[in-house]
């Protein structure tokens, strides 16, 4: 195999009824037994076979119900209104694989640091050291009202975030490589003086220890941050073994992906330590035209009201109170305390520090295949467009699918071997373990 560096390649997964794409269920080819095992262990076996890096389960806490107070529209439009625990499905995903990385999203608002680190250490161990863990601090009042808890202000729960990912890391961090002794004849179990209490007290989390699972064969999970705004980036940079983001353009991208490498680099880390993959839809057929046949039909699919639903989700703020074409008020839009990267982005392409849903709606995208960049065409024209962002604008890419499974059946048929055959893309797995196939250290990282 070539020495050139390779792309990686993320399946962007959700454990319900759509992918990201909420008129996916709608497709006639998509597949609806998504609330069974086979569903997950097919999409594990295809996306083995192309020789992906990972199989990433995004995942909200809650039914988006906030567009109108009500969870109607939700329902009947099947707008990701079933959603399974995506533990459990990334581990059936993961018995059903050798190789494939299996990431979950979990949040650090509504569970407890000891009960994460355990829940993922033993998923590690499970998968042979194939575990991530896309880190998120949750967005909304949704949420917080199916917990029984107040939502958090945005940059106290980065605060919080803070403090746990210290304990976390710590507990993973607590047993050493050779703690375990396993020696019958002396009767040693483990060396107890490899292992540690963490003893753990801050501001808003304490914890203990000792902690109860050994190192896995990669060390511990990789951790996937998607922080794009002023805080979430900070957060991303120090923490994020990769970084998933969402750039609407590839000059945008080239950019942004500049800047966070140097920030990377001022903080102390080696910029190429962390892979930055952007999410994408990929339509490919045969020919060009099959492609453009396909992104018709998909686009038909799409409704209004898929992408009102999912704005009010995301931003935490009810999108049927405005009048379509009615400006934010500057209290309203310094109120919104979802994923503030949404407001910034539109700010600044709308050039309107007070726009307008109508503004949201464009700019974002949300509910439709443009809400990312969309490559369009045959297994040449795909791989073209994937090469050019490539180093100048990402080390990969995190394929969302505009229906399952016939997105991702489609990527592995015809364009991998194409970006195999130009020397991007790996022939064969690296190693067994996500980090030694993502190019990451098993050592700790020193935390500054």
């Amino acid at each position: 195999m070539s020495s050139k560096r390779k792309m990686a390649l993320v399946a962007f997964l959700q454990a319900q009824n759509c992918t990201n794409f909420p008129a996916s269920w709608r497709h006639p080819a998509s597949q609806l037994d998504f609330m069974t095992a086979d569903y997950y262990r097919r999409l594990g076996a295809t996306l083995e076979s192309g020789k992906f890096h990972l199989a990433f389960f995004d995942d909200r806490l809650a039914m988006p119900d906030i567009f109108a107070g009500d969870f109607r529209d939700t329902v009947k439009e099947g707008i990701r209104a079933v959603k399974l625990d995506p533990m459990i499905c990334a581990t059936t995903l993961g018995m059903a694989t050798e190789h494939l990385g299996v990431g979950v999203t979990y949040s650090t608002t509504y569970y407890e640091p000891y009960h994460v680190a355990r829940i993922f250490s033993t998923l590690d161990h499970m998968t042979g050291g194939r575990a991530a863990w896309n880190v998120v601090t949750s967005l909304n009042a949704s949420e917080a009202a199916n917990f029984g808890r107040e939502i958090v202000d945005h940059d106290l729960r980065y605060d919080k975030a803070e403090e746990f990912l210290e304990i976390v890391q710590g507990h993973w961090r607590s047993w050493d490589d050779d703690a375990l002794v396993l020696d019958r004849e002396t009767g040693t179990f483990a060396n107890a003086d490899r292992v540690r209490r963490l003893n753990f007290t801050g501001d808003y989390y304490s914890s203990r220890g000792p902690f109860t699972i050994p190192r896995s064969p990669q060390g511990e999970p990789v951790l996937i941050q998607a922080g794009q705004s002023g805080r979430g980036q900070q957060f991303a940079a120090k923490w994020g073994d990769l970084v998933f983001v969402i750039y609407p353009n590839l000059a945008i991208g080239r950019k942004q992906y500049s800047a966070f490498k140097e920030a990377l680099s001022t903080s102390g880390r080696d910029p190429n330590s962390v892979r930055v993959a952007p999410a994408v839809y990929a339509i490919v057929g045969e020919t060009k035209a099959q492609a453009e046949d396909k992104r018709a039909e998909l686009d038909a699919l799409a409704k209004p009201i898929d992408g009102l639903v999912l704005l009010s989700e995301v931003l935490n703020f009810d999108f049927a109170a405005k009048g379509y074409d009615e400006a934010f008020t500057s209290e309203e839009m310094d109120g919104i305390s979802g994923i503030q990267a949404f407001r910034d982005r539109v700010v600044a392409m709308s050039g309107r520090s007070n726009p307008s849903p109508r503004d949201f709606v464009e700019f974002t995208n949300r509910g439709r295949l443009a809400e990312f960049p969309v490559f369009v065409g045959d297994p040449r024209t795909i791989a073209d467009e994937m090469e050019d962002w490539f180093g100048s604008a990402c080390d990969g890419f995190v394929l969302a699918g505009t229906h399952t499974p016939g997105a991702y059946d489609d990527f592995v048929r015809l364009v991998v071997p194409e970006l195999q055959r130009r020397g991007l893309f790996r022939t064969e797995y690296e190693g067994k373990t996500l980090r030694e196939n993502l190019g990451l250290s098993k050592s700790p990282r020193v935390i500054r």
